[in-house]
């Protein structure tokens, strides 16, 4: 019968029986619900028109269901139940208590800066999915571009990329760090260097802040983990330019060659900025953000 016209039912009908057959009287049922009786009246005789079936017989001044609203009743719970499940759920994708998001940070944000406020999220947001990808910052850049991730916590790049919003996140100044007995004389004499490898944003940083030191930028090994960087400073093999976090971490922490940092970087909260608010992504951004 392919020919077949369904009727035009409405969930509020359909939830309006459900509600009838459960109740003992019909202004009980629109108590319920939270309507007036003469409401629920109405749906149900508008709920009979459009099913083509008589729903209900009288008996004295109630009335109950026919044998044949079996059928109707069956569906109605059916469709309201599956409804409710819908609303809960458009209800935490509203509310961002859940919801799949896939963030990608640097590794110091998932490490040290960001890594409590992330388990704090989780536990205050349970019904999040989290998708967490630590890598480079121009990797995560490409890979937010392409919808890969939704969210990314990297260094600042540059200059303006085309669909990618950003804002502030955190600034984390870089310091110099020399190999056990090497001389800290003036900036000019310091090096060679271990560093990130080239195309890195935060290379960009320390090479800018050693040129306005006058330091020479002479590098004999590269690395994107700042932790081999400090166990290369440690064995000898150069100077080096880290954040504090990672250098002076561990038994064995690597010591300032001066107070002063040789520059600083900024940390931003970036996401493509073509795609409709998801809030989920917002909270999680929000809490990034605040730390």
């Amino acid at each position: 019968m392919d020919d077949l016209i369904l009727p035009n039912l409405t969930v509020q009908q359909l939830e309006y029986l459900v509600a009838a057959a459960a109740s003992p009287t019909r202004a009980a049922a629109a108590a319920t619900l939270g309507v007036t009786p003469s409401a629920l009246t109405q749906g149900l005789a508008e709920l009979e028109r459009r099913v083509g079936v008589s729903l209900f017989e009288r008996h004295g001044r109630h009335t109950r269901l026919r044998p044949q609203a079996t059928e109707v009743l069956s569906h109605a719970r059916r469709v309201v139940a599956e409804t409710r499940d819908l609303a809960r759920w458009a209800e935490t994708r509203r509310t961002g208590a859940a919801g799949v998001v896939r963030l990608g940070t640097i590794d110091a944000v998932a490490v040290h800066h960001r890594a409590e406020a992330i388990r704090r999220h989780r536990r205050a947001v349970p019904g999040l999915d989290l998708r967490l990808t630590v890598a480079p910052s121009g990797a995560l850049l490409d890979a937010l571009l392409v919808g890969d991730l939704d969210l990314v916590v990297c260094v600042e790049p540059t200059g303006p990329i085309a669909g990618v919003a950003t804002s502030p996140c955190l600034d984390e100044p870089l310091h110099a760090y020399a190999p056990d007995g090497a001389h800290a004389g003036p900036p000019e004499e310091w090096g060679p260097w271990v560093t990130y490898p080239r195309g890195s944003h935060t290379r960009e940083v320390i090479a800018a802040g050693l040129s306005a030191l006058g330091a020479s930028f002479a590098v004999v090994a590269e690395s994107n983990q700042p932790e081999v960087l400090r166990e290369m400073v440690r064995l000898g093999m150069g100077w080096a330019v880290l954040p504090a976090a990672p250098a002076e971490a561990g038994a064995e922490p690597l010591a300032r060659v001066r107070r002063r940092p040789v520059g600083v970087r900024h940390l931003v909260v970036a996401r493509r900025a073509d795609v409709a608010s998801d809030a989920a992504v917002d909270a999680l951004a929000a809490a990034l953000t605040s730390g």
